[in-house]
């Protein structure tokens, strides 16, 4: 019996294998979401940016993002690819760029914004305590109205970290 030969991926082929919609992060948050009590729209396309959750009760949208594609500040899977490095230098600052461009017109149609990170579904999923308490910042997110200059919820719960540590 012939064994299969393994062929290794390039970077390329690899990288087009990633999902962008229906991701397992998103899944897991659309979950809680239901179980919560909250219907929604995925992918909604009639709003800037196709926002991944669209609650049309609340005129909220959730995007949940990978902390690699999206840059998230000070996190560590946010990590820099040490080879083709003017490449992947412009994709991540047009991605960041457009992150901002949709949010600020999701902001000028009165739409509340949530961001919701890989690294903080990976420490939902590790601890119910730390789920319990973000799951209680996002519901008081989508049921009032969001404030701009308010900080996200990653930031919020950073400064309730500090106050209640989790292991």
């Amino acid at each position: 019996m012939k064994k299969a030969k393994k062929i290794s991926l390039t970077r390329s082929q690899n990288m087009a294998r990633i999902k962008s919609k229906n991701t397992k992060p998103e899944i897991y948050i659309r979950k809680l979401l239901y179980k919560m009590g909250y219907r929604y729209r995925v992918n909604y396309s009639q709003l800037p940016g196709t926002p991944d959750i669209f609650i049309l009760k609340y005129n909220t949208a959730i995007f949940v993002n990978g902390c690699f594609w999206h840059r998230h500040k000070n996190c560590k899977i946010a990590t820099f690819p040490k080879t083709h490095t003017e490449y992947w230098e412009k994709k991540f600052r047009r991605n960041v760029e457009r992150d901002i461009e949709v949010r600020e017109k999701l902001f000028e149609m009165d739409i509340s914004v949530i961001t919701i990170w890989e690294c903080e579904i990976n420490k939902m999923r590790q601890n119910e305590e730390y789920r319990g308490k973000y799951l209680k910042i996002l519901r008081d997110r989508i049921e009032r109205v969001f404030n701009y200059e308010e900080e996200d919820i990653s930031v919020q719960m950073e400064v309730a970290e500090k106050s209640t540590p989790y292991k």
